[in-house]
Order: C-alpha cells, then structure tokens, then sequence
C-alpha cells in the first residue's frame, strides 16, 4: 500500500467505495494488510465469490490491485490498497445533480459508519471496555475560523492522523489493536 492520498473526484469511484461490505474490506485492507478473497470471506462471513465481485469492483476503480508477488502459486490471488487513505470534497461533485446526490449519500453513510464504531464499543461487554482504561476520548469545542483556517486546522488533524497511523510500529512486545479514530469539524449554530 502507497503512503499516498487518493482524492476522489469521480462520483462513479464514490459510490463503489460507499458500499457497506466494500468500505469494510477497505478498512480491513488498511489495517490488516493485503488479504486473499478467501481470507476476506472467512474475516467478513461473506461468500467467496460475493467477496471477489466486490473486489474486482473497487479495482476497476483503482482503489485495491492485485499484489501478485505475494501469491504461493498461479491460482492465489492477493489484494492491497492502492492509496493509504482516500478523501473527497462536497465541491468537486457541485453542479451535477447526479453527482451531489451521491456525494451527500456517501457523506450520510460515512458518519454512520463512525458513528457505529464509536457505539460498538459504548455497547461492548464491560470486559472489553475495561480492557481500555485510559485510551478512549471524545472531545468537542467550538472555534471562530474563516474556511481558510478551517481548512488549515483539518490539514494539521490529518496530519496527526497520518503520523499515527502510518508509523511504523514498534517491535517491543506489546500488542497493538485497531483502534479507529475519527474528527469532524462543520459550521454549526449552538
């Protein structure tokens, strides 16, 4: 997987990647690395070949490739992510009906998605809670900004972000888990 960022503009690439299960087998992508179907069906309780469609769906998409290299013999086929990260911008879908439409949905459906992780563990058993004693936050605050000091100050979380999530991580025994992280940050009335 390329360190790079993917800005999609295509609402074509928007909508596939917004798929429920194809937004997930990105995510585990991410996380896990590259992955067979065979081991994205058994990760995802999916069927092979509904696994395979999905992801021959978001390579004709340039968002996962074949890794080849990876393969033990001519019948494995491995995936990987072709980006680090992917992002999107309301403007870039402006002025299509069409477009817009599906840029709203994929935001709709994008906070959903974060919203549910953050419910999934406010839900989880009291051991697993317990077993993240001092990690998990939430934090919230208002700010005046312009749009141009808005978009600096996302520049400087993202970079955060990337800095955290691109590193490389330590070989010093400890066991690292997902953790998923997520920041928004919209004009708003209180």
């Amino acid at each position: 997987m390329s360190d790079d960022v993917r800005q999609i503009t295509d609402s074509r690439v928007l909508a596939a990647m917004s798929h429920p299960l194809r937004r997930r087998l990105m995510d585990i992508l991410r996380v896990d690395g590259p992955a067979t179907a065979s081991g994205l069906s058994q990760r995802t309780g999916q069927a092979v070949g509904n696994i395979s469609h999905h992801l021959r769906t978001l390579a004709a998409c340039d968002l996962v490739a074949e890794a080849p290299e990876l393969a033990r013999d001519k019948r494995e086929r491995w995936w990987q992510l072709v980006a680090g990260a992917t992002r999107w911008s309301s403007r870039d879908f402006g002025g299509d009906t069409a477009a817009e439409a599906i840029e709203l949905a994929a935001s709709s459906l994008g906070l959903e998605r974060q919203v549910g992780f953050v419910r999934a563990f406010l839900t989880a058993p009291e051991e697993e809670r317990e077993s993240w004693p001092e990690g998990p936050f939430s934090t919230d605050t208002w700010m005046r900004l312009t749009d141009a000091e808005l978009a600096a100050f996302a520049a400087e979380v993202i970079a955060l972000y990337r800095r955290w999530g691109d590193r490389e991580l330590p070989d010093d025994g400890q066991q690292r888990r997902p953790v998923f992280a997520f920041a928004r940050a919209v004009p708003a009335q209180p």
